[in-house]
């Protein structure tokens, strides 16, 4: 198993696909820093060479991407602040019920 940020990739995945354990990153995301990286994107992930690891590790870790731990607080930090100003979006937040304006009168009773 490789581990990055806090994350274990499975050994037996392609690197693209596994890149999306990550919280931030999903496919497209993935097959860009593949392709930024020069890396096989059939490449599982235990085929990977140190130096692929090294230079996936570094590109995550310096890029501006907003991924993991920071991009949960973002999130929460964003919800805190439709609460705050009492927003319609922030009510609904508070009571636990659809945001974007799903149906209630079927769906989404607890």
């Amino acid at each position: 198993m490789v581990r990055i940020l806090g994350n274990n990739l499975s050994n037996r995945k392609k690197i693209d696909v596994a890149l999306t354990c990550v919280y931030g990153i999903g496919i497209s995301t993935a097959k860009k820093i593949i392709a930024k990286l020069n890396i096989n994107p059939n490449t599982k992930v235990i085929d990977l060479t140190e130096a692929e690891l090294s230079s996936l590790r570094d590109y995550l870790e310096t890029n501006n991407l907003k991924l993991e731990g920071d991009l949960k607080r973002i999130i929460s930090l964003n919800i805190k602040r439709l609460i705050d100003i009492n927003s319609y979006r922030g009510r609904r937040h508070l009571k636990g019920l659809p945001v974007r304006g799903q149906r209630t009168r079927t769906n989404s009773r607890t």
